[in-house]
């Protein structure tokens, strides 16, 4: 092995660190958000980047934009390729269960029948 190959593996390798790491703050964190960031093995990038669309939908809504759900997947979709619209419904959903950015999935989903009469748990 050359020296570059050698530094392309320490590279790797770091990155895989890295990864693992991210999983496990998930796992110790384990809210809602964080499970699912977990089953869908997202990088720390990509939830970086949701959390940031997150931002910005607050952002739209709170200047009184109109926003779409159909948008909203589409973004996530582009975050997150090849998974459904469920994926993008399911992660405003469970930021709405840790009461994160609840103005977005009430402004995208909230008046969907399946939804209309789902309340917090409250402990």
């Amino acid at each position: 092995m050359d020296n570059q190959q050698l530094l392309d593996e320490i590279e790797r390798l770091k990155e895989q660190v890295a990864h693992l790491t991210f999983k496990q703050n998930l796992l110790y964190t384990n809210g809602n958000v964080e499970r699912l960031i977990f089953e869908y093995d997202l990088t720390q990038v990509q939830f970086t980047q949701i959390m940031d669309l997150m931002d910005e939908y607050r952002k739209k809504i709170g200047q009184g934009e109109k926003v779409s759900h159909n948008e909203f997947e589409k973004q996530i979709n582009d975050i997150v390729p090849g998974h459904s619209y469920h994926f993008a419904e399911g992660i405003s959903f469970a930021f709405w269960q840790n009461n994160r950015w609840e103005e977005v999935f009430n402004a995208l989903y909230r008046d969907m029948e399946k939804y209309k009469y789902i309340k917090r748990d409250t402990y």
